[in-house]
């Protein structure tokens, strides 16, 4: 499919599934590489954020080499195609994550207030250490105040649906990633 019809929107395909494949292969390579001997001491805990992250950290754990543990929150700021400004928790963390690195799985970090609304709640469980890998990063919009060491893809400021993302609850199925074309 070139283009998909949501709502009242078109979208066109911007990123083929297999650029993404491409590129979680090379972040799994990186997170690899750097946990595999922490994880043989402690195994760390994958955090996905909910819902957009799900197909991103299905693919990623799937290439994890070490042993570790999946959990997932669910925030949303997002309403249509805009940011509200505001985060909501909606599911919050059940896992202890005292003295335990925790590697945060984002579909997209865009502006980065939702991602610093995560990071305080984590920070006050006292965790070893927390990084976070995106499948998407945009650099044009981010704002925040915190390192994303793990970057898939970086895109500019466009709207974006498929694998995970969604506009108004449809297109989180789509293998591609598509941008709005009207």
């Amino acid at each position: 499919m070139r283009t998909v019809r949501l709502h009242d929107r078109t979208f066109r395909v911007l990123i083929p599934a297999a650029r993404i494949e491409e590129a979680i292969d090379r972040l799994a390579a990186r997170i690899n590489a750097d946990y595999a001997a922490r994880a043989a001491v402690r195994p760390p805990l994958l955090v996905g954020v909910l819902n957009g992250a799900f197909m991103f950290a299905a693919g990623l754990a799937a290439k994890i080499e070490f042993h570790c543990e999946v959990s997932f929150v669910k925030l949303s700021s997002y309403e249509g195609t805009d940011s509200t400004g505001r985060v909501r928790e909606l599911i919050g963390l059940g896992s202890d994550i005292e003295g335990r690195d925790v590697i945060v799985l984002e579909d997209i970090v865009d502006t980065g207030r939702s991602m610093e609304h995560l990071l305080r709640l984590l920070a006050a469980r006292r965790p070893a250490s927390v990084e976070i890998a995106t499948m998407f990063f945009k650099p044009g919009a981010f704002a925040g105040d915190f390192k994303v060491k793990y970057r898939a893809l970086e895109i500019g400021n466009e709207f974006i649906i498929g694998f995970g993302l969604d506009y108004n609850e449809l297109g989180r199925n789509l293998k591609d990633v598509y941008v709005v074309e009207n």
